[in-house]
């Protein structure tokens, strides 16, 4: 009989210290994703977001994806260099245009191709589900509700670590 509770408190004790497929900041990613689909709907699924993408050495880029009908139609972008001369001027080191026929055409350069759908995703399903002990997670949806940064930093990084996406800007095509 000892065998059978010291089993059942065991299994008792298992399953309830099963990591759920939780993530970090559920409730705003929920919030925001209901802000999303609201105005996807809205926007007939046509819009374009703006990405961006920094270094505390100078560098700083700029990628606008346009989606039609939840189908990508366009990315442009703009690279930026801060001169090291105590001017601060800027220098544009790459700009390009990529539309249906080109799209993926630069594949050194410029963010990932992917619909806000697909970001919210990779938010979900990465971004958000960072090992919380080894990285400081973030989200963040100031975009009239909707994601505007989501992302995990290493825990003790000091430079350019962050792993995510930052969005400026979501605006109807």
């Amino acid at each position: 009989m000892k065998k059978l509770y010291l089993f059942t408190i065991i299994i008792l004790f298992s399953a309830t210290s099963c990591k759920k497929e939780d993530i970090a900041n559920k409730s705003d990613y929920n919030k925001s994703y209901k802000a999303w689909t609201d105005y996807k709907a809205s926007v007939h699924n046509s819009y374009s977001y703006t990405q961006n993408q920094g270094s505390v050495f100078g560098y700083a880029s700029e990628t606008k994806i346009g989606v039609s009908n939840g189908k990508i139609i366009s990315r442009d972008f703009i690279a930026i260099q801060i001169r090291r001369d105590g001017t601060n001027n800027k220098d544009t080191t790459a700009r390009w245009h990529e539309d249906l026929a080109s799209l993926n055409t630069h594949t050194n350069q410029g963010a990932e191709l992917l619909t806000l759908d697909d970001v919210y995703q990779k938010a979900k399903t990465v971004w958000l589900k960072a090992d919380k002990k080894a990285n400081d997670i973030y989200f963040e949806a100031r975009n009239n509700g909707m994601i505007s940064n989501c992302g995990f930093v290493p825990k003790g990084c000091q430079d350019d670590c962050f792993n995510g996406i930052s969005i400026t800007a979501i605006t109807a095509l």
